[in-house]
């Protein structure tokens, strides 16, 4: 791996908050009265907010890339300087943004700026040495947004403009032309037109299903809990509140409360949860258990609610009301690296049908985790051995993991490239711990039990987005809304489509007929939008010979077939959720 391209984690950063320092240098060249704030590397590029008096035109956006291009052919040295406080601040003292992340650091924190000719940023790097580093022909701005001050609604909205940038002009080019594919794909443009769920102004963060959404989100709960019920998992439902000090107990009452919503009943106050696990908890506890009822592997589909700052809300991938896949498996510290190594296995098969690779991520336990260093050194390597003895490759990130425990996290790959984490297996010592829970051992003595939290899906509601934007819309036969559409050609024709109509209804088929008055080709074109995985076109020769002319959404016409043929065709893909 060379350490100047972008293999480099560290490199590629480092190029990437250059550019948005040669940004804000550009917008402060263009419009001296913008204010600075933020402006660091993303995933795909970087971004940088400005407080500005107007918002930002797509003509400015294209000033601003020309002034960029300046800024780079001038090869300004980027150098790095310290200052104390107070001349920090006398430094900064016509930038309030700059001001306030000032004040906010504390008492012994270094405060250094980068400088690039005549525009000064507080920064903590690192950076490139030179602008000239920059690829002039390689960055492109993408787009400005609103975007509050530090994602607080009650502070002011911001004009946030994007970027991204890349060491050659082939590589911007193919990324622009993922970005165009990923606007096609849009979730929340599919939903609407396709009818499928939306987000409305009275409940920012609450999606809506609409019943062709239903349809999808049925199905994919039908196929867990099929999966989940051959795999010896046994399916609970917990309340959506439960008392403040269930939260303590649970330790998302310190740790999490900022995120969680609260009501009052009879005067005692109430959690909506924000996760199913303390409800699992109680749910074993309702019993006393022997270890030969080990592994106890319990499964969930759980509403649960978070408070997310509206500044981040984005369609069904983040939303403050889902549903969880959550499944909990009580076990044996013996059982532990059979049980990881089955959940593994059965979050592999899950990804398989739609399609999906992914790549696993180890993260261990955080600063923050509430067990014993013994607890964190076992917990850890269990894992570890777990991936190695399967032959899994995997990233180790490290204090990332829960406040309980280390966890193995899935980052599956859709059609277009892009990575999203989905399936999570957490392994943990402590909420057993909080909760005091047993099982009588073969010795007849009182043991504490270990769980694992495990979720494929993740939340349902973000599932079905990235599905939508996996399959474009187009989702496979078993996940359709509407599987079939018979188009007769003339009204002579209707009594006929009726019929084939009736016979996939009574296959357990999801059709429509199309009896409109409209040309054959209209009500194709109409199906093709719709996304309809296969259309039966029948006229006067179909309904004499009792066949079906085909065509199918990914190809177009397939030819006549008889019906009960083209019946056994579709089960058998329907049954098999090919993709």
């Amino acid at each position: 791996m060379s350490e100047y391209t972008f293999e480099n984690a560290e490199f590629k950063k480092a190029y990437r908050h250059t550019t948005a320092h040669i940004l804000a240098h550009a917008v402060k060249r263009l419009f001296p009265h913008a204010k600075l704030a933020i402006g660091p590397a993303i995933e795909d590029g970087f971004y940088y907010d400005f407080d500005v008096p107007e918002p930002f035109s797509p003509e400015d956006l294209e000033r601003i890339e020309a002034e960029m291009k300046n800024i780079i052919k001038e090869k300004l040295p980027l150098e790095r300087f310290e200052l104390p406080r107070e001349k920090a601040l006398e430094l900064m003292k016509d930038e309030p943004y700059k001001i306030e992340l000032i004040n906010d650091l504390p008492d012994d924190a270094v405060i250094s700026f980068y400088r690039q000719g005549d525009f000064t940023d507080l920064c903590a790097g690192p950076h490139l040495d030179n602008t000239g580093r920059v690829k002039a022909n390689a960055f492109k701005l993408t787009s400005c947004t609103g975007a509050y001050w530090r994602g607080d609604s009650n502070n002011k909205m911001l004009q946030r403009i994007y970027g991204t940038c890349f060491m050659s002009k082939a590589e911007l080019d193919a990324h622009l032309a993922r970005i165009e594919e990923a606007k096609r794909r849009d979730h929340r443009k599919l939903g609407r037109e396709l009818d499928l769920f939306a987000v409305f102004e009275e409940g920012p963060g609450f999606p809506f299903f609409f019943p062709n959404g239903m349809v999808i989100r049925n199905e994919l709960e039908n196929y867990w809990r099929d999966l989940h019920r051959k795999r010896g998992y046994q399916e609970i439902k917990t309340p959506i509140i439960l008392n403040e000090d269930l939260w303590h107990r649970s330790g998302h009452w310190d740790k999490y409360k900022e995120n969680m919503y609260f009501t009052e009943i009879d005067g005692d106050t109430y959690a909506v949860k924000p996760m199913n696990c303390p409800g699992g908890m109680l749910a074993y506890k309702r019993r006393m258990w022997s270890y030969k009822d080990l592994p106890l592997r319990v499964a969930e589909l759980g509403l649960v609610h978070r408070h997310e700052l509206s500044g981040a809300l984005h369609g069904l991938m983040r939303v403050r009301a889902f549903t969880q896949d959550d499944a909990h498996i009580f076990m044996t510290e013996d059982q532990m690296a059979s049980e990881i190594a089955g959940v593994i296995e059965k979050i592999d098969s899950i990804y398989a049908t739609f399609g999906f690779s992914y790549y696993l991520e180890l993260s261990t336990c955080p600063e923050n985790f509430i067990g014993t260093p013994e607890m964190k050194e076992r917990s850890e390597r269990v894992l570890k051995d777990v991936l190695e003895s399967m032959g899994r490759d995997y990233v180790l990130n490290e204090g990332d993991g829960a406040f309980y425990g280390p966890k193995i996290d899935f980052h599956l790959t859709d059609a277009i490239g892009r990575t999203w984490q989905c399936g999570t297996i957490q392994l943990d010592f402590q909420m057993p711990e909080r909760f005091e829970l047993e099982y009588t051992g073969p010795d007849g003595l009182k043991h504490r039990p270990v769980m694992l939290h495990t979720a494929a899906f993740g939340s349902l509601e973000r599932f079905i987005g990235i599905l939508t934007e996996h399959f474009a819309g187009a989702f496979p036969l078993w996940l359709a809304p509407v599987q079939v559409i018979v188009l007769p050609i003339t009204d002579r024709s209707t009594e006929y489509a009726v019929s084939v109509a009736k016979r996939l209804d009574d296959a357990g088929f999801r059709v429509e007929t199309d009896t409109r008055n409209e040309k054959i080709g209209f009500k194709i074109r109409e199906a093709q939008v719709r996304k309809i995985p296969y259309m039966l076109v029948v006229g006067d020769k179909e309904a004499e010979q009792g066949t079906v002319a085909v065509r199918k959404r990914s190809v177009g016409d397939v030819g006549a077939m008889d019906l009960e043929t083209f019946i056994a065709q579709i089960a058998e893909e329907k049954n098999t959720r090919a993709y």
